[in-house]
This record gives structure tokens, C-alpha cells and sequence, in this order.
């Protein structure tokens, strides 16, 4: 009898939640198949068997905390297991029912297995349901069985739609039973019922992602003396640049190039002008650091995550830009690692991209800065005393802890931001 066991995650994590059963009990696992799905603080990650065998036991249900180290399911594994034919799902008699009474939790393993093993009854190939991370979040959320779900998709990939789809149907389907059910003459609602009990509400568990990020963000403001400085960029250069330059870049480098790479490279080198900007506080010390992991904020389905591209200073454009596309993506199709997240000194982040004019970003603890990014809209400028012209420009915010950083400091850090960016070219002589 072998053992599942929730394998070492990161240094900082210590649980995870049960997000999904990829198999359930009586499945036949090879040595290397995905079984279970474990959603942490961070990211998401699958944990794989050990040996081939027969699951026989789960120990944690859907939504269920679990620790590292703790058995989570126990595998039967047997020498020279090959998957059992077809007909084998047949062979569970009914003798064995009797057995399950005895213990109520294993008569909750066979009711698991009954829906699998009808499946297989009828030559049904659902044991495995192709579904989108999107998908699994929304169904777990509203507690929907992905093999009670339709889809249209010729390959029977379940998508985020189909579980909207399905979800107000059923909605729908529960309103028109309730109003049938309703007397003729309705009764006053007994003192204990909400006064807007007949309005329409959805509810949603939380995923621990998204908790972990509520916890965080609140943490932070209770204990940084947060402040945030604003500026702002006139957009005209680098937007010139870009245009000149894109079609080539492209040509040579197969990256577009976007604006990330210039404020990264602005970024970096102020931070070298500036370096408690690129600190943190550990107890009653500071630790200034030397090297430049620039974390870039990206919504992912689950929530904002941060990614951070490493070594940013000894980047190029085009690597950098890299960079942003390969963990976006990642980001996208739920796919980041820990290591894709850990380790950051500084952050950016985007609102512009959604329309954001301005915005006050929250620090990314431990980390002391953050700049903000907002959308480029064309406004009167004063050029000189005689001259207005309309411009494209950009407010910018950086917010910082002022525990360690003076407001001087900070607003010389943004003012350098602004200058490099309103002259690119002087970014490719910044060492």
C-alpha cells in the first residue's frame, strides 16, 4: 500500500487547498499521471504518483486544507501493474457493499467510485474531463460537477462559458420551481429572515489565492507608513521611438516592441540613483540590495499575480520584453511557478492597459516601491509661455514606505523616471 503525500511546495508554504481530483478511487494510475491539484497561496500545482497501482483511498475532500507532508491518498501499487481492461470495472459485486456499512467514511469512497463505474458500464471516456483552469475555478466556486456540465466543443473541452451557461440554467430552473411552489396568499417572512431575502444574490467562496491576496494588501498598509508620490510623462519621445523602430525590432528580435521595456530600464536606473528604493526592512536593519528583480503585475484568472523578470539591469529591450510575453502567458494559462514569483525587489504595475487615469498602488511586501502606470491621454501642454500644445501623457505614481525612504528621496527617484522617459535615448547610455 503506498501513500500520496503533499510534497515539499516552497520554503514559505506550508499548506495547500484540495482544488481538484484529477483521479478518483478504482482508477488505474500510471507511475507519472497527474492525481490531484493543489491550490497554494501562490500558484497552482500537481502532484503526480510515485508508482503505478489502483487508488483506493482519498483522505481530503474538494476545498479541504492539507499540510506538506500530510497523506492525502493511498495508492495500491503492484509490481508489473499494467491499467486494467474495460470489463474489470464490471467485477465490483455486490457482495462487497456489506463491507462499506461497517465504516461511514468508506461508504463515502463508494459512492465516489458508483458514477465512475457506471461510466465505464457504458463505454463512457469522461474519467478524464478536459477542462480550462477558468473552468475548474468557476465550477469549484459554485459547486458544479464538470461531468454534469454540456459543451459544445467538438473535442468535449468544458470552458468557462459552459459553467456560466450551465449555472443560469439551473439558476433559472430553481426560480421558476420556487415561484410555483409559492402559496397564493404569501405569509409574512418570520423576524429572522433578511429583508431582502427575495433579492437576487450570487455566492462565491473565495479562492485561497485571492484571500491571500485580501490579507496581504491589508498587512501591508497596517504596517508600512505608506505614501504615494505622482508625476507625470510626456509620452511624445517614446511613442516616436516606438514607431520608428517597431517594425525592425520585430524583425529582428520576434517581440514587439511595447512600453514595459522603457519603464523597466527607467526603473532600474534610478534605482541605482536611489537605492533604498530597491530595499527592504529586516527587523531594525536594512537590506539594501544590489541586483534589480523587477516584479510586473499581471490579472491572471485567479487574481493579480506578480512575476518578476530576473536581472533586469543586464537585459536588453528585446529581453525584457521577452521576458514580460513568456510570463504573461504563463500567467494566462495559470502556469507560473513559485520561482516565477519569488524573490522581487522593486515592482510595476500597469492600470493604463484597463484605463486607469490615476491610481495610489499598494506596496508589494516586503518590497519598499512601487511604480504606478497609467493611461496615455492627450492633454493640453504649456510648452512655453507662448505655446500649448496637445501631447500624449502619462501620470505616474510611485508609492513607497516612508519608514526608510524620505519624501526627497522618492520624489528624485520619480523626477528621473520621468526624464529618461522623456529622453529614451539617453536609457541605452544608463550602465
Amino acid at each position: 500500500m503506498g501513500e500520496i503525500k503533499v510534497p515539499e511546495l516552497a520554503e514559505s508554504i506550508s499548506e495547500g487547498t484540495v482544488a481538484q481530483w484529477l483521479k478518483q478511487v478504482g482508477d488505474f494510475v500510471e507511475k507519472g499521471d497527474y492525481i490531484v491539484e493543489l491550490e497554494t497561496d501562490k500558484v497552482n500545482v500537481e502532484i503526480t504518483a510515485e508508482d503505478s497501482g489502483v487508488l483506493t483511498e482519498l483522505l481530503a475532500g474538494e476545498g479541504d486544507t492539507v499540510q506538506v507532508g500530510e497523506t492525502i491518498a493511498r495508492l495500491e501499487a503492484k509490481e508489473g501493474a499494467s491499467a486494467p481492461a474495460a470489463p474489470k470495472a464490471e467485477e465490483k459485486p455486490a457482495e462487497e457493499a456489506p463491507k462499506q456499512e461497517a465504516a461511514p467514511a468508506q461508504q463515502k469512497t463508494v459512492e465516489e467510485v458508483a458514477p465512475a463505474a457506471e461510466a465505464a458500464q457504458q463505454g463512457n471516456q469522461k474519467q478524464w474531463l478536459i477542462a480550462s483552469p477558468a473552468a475548474r475555478k468557476a465550477a469549484r466556486e459554485r459547486g458544479i460537477k464538470l461531468d454534469q456540465v454540456p459543451t459544445t466543443d467538438p473535442l468535449g473541452r468544458v470552458r468557462k462559458h459552459d459553467i456560466d451557461s450551465y449555472a443560469d440554467q439551473k439558476s433559472n430552473e430553481q426560480k421558476q420551481q420556487a415561484q410555483a411552489s409559492k402559496p397564493a396568499n404569501p405569509v409574512s417572512p418570520s423576524p429572522a429572515a433578511s429583508e431582502n431575502s427575495d433579492k437576487p444574490v450570487e455566492r462565491e467562496r473565495m479562492s485561497r489565492r485571492r484571500q491571500t491576496i485580501a490579507k496581504r494588501l491589508v498587512e501591508v498598509q497596517q504596517t508600512a507608513a505608506m505614501l504615494t508620490t505622482f508625476n507625470e510623462v510626456d509620452m511624445t519621445a517614446v511613442m516616436a521611438l516606438r514607431k520608428r523602430r517597431k517594425d525592425k525590432f520585430f524583425e529582428q528580435h520576434d517581440v514587439r516592441l511595447g512600453f514595459m521595456s522603457f519603464f523597466t530600464k527607467a526603473v532600474v536606473a534610478a534605482l541605482k540613483k536611489y537605492p533604498l528604493l530597491n530595499a527592504e526592512i529586516q527587523g531594525n536593519e536594512l537590506l539594501i540590495k544590489k541586483f534589480y528583480d523587477i516584479g510586473i503585475a499581471v490579472s491572471a484568472p485567479d487574481g493579480l499575480v506578480v512575476p518578476v523578470v530576473r536581472d533586469a539591469d543586464r537585459k536588453t529591450f528585446a529581453g525584457i520584453e521577452g521576458s514580460i510575453v513568456d510570463l504573461a502567458k504563463k500567467a494566462r494559462d495559470n502556469k507560473l511557478s513559485l520561482k516565477d514569483l519569488q524573490g522581487g525587489t522593486f515592482t510595476i504595475t500597469n492600470g493604463g492597459v484597463f484605463g486607469s487615469l490615476m491610481s495610489t498602488p499598494i506596496l508589494n511586501g516586503p518590497q519598499v516601491g512601487i511604480l504606478g502606470m497609467h493611461k496615455v491621454q492627450l492633454r493640453p501642454v504649456a510648452i512655453d509661455e507662448e505655446r500649448i500644445e496637445n501631447r500624449p501623457m502619462m501620470y505616474i505614481a510611485l508609492s513607497y514606505d516612508h519608514r526608510i525612504v524620505d519624501g526627497k528621496e522618492a520624489v528624485s527617484f520619480l523626477a528621473t523616471v520621468k526624464e529618461l522617459l522623456e529622453d529614451p535615448e539617453s536609457l541605452l547610455l544608463e550602465g
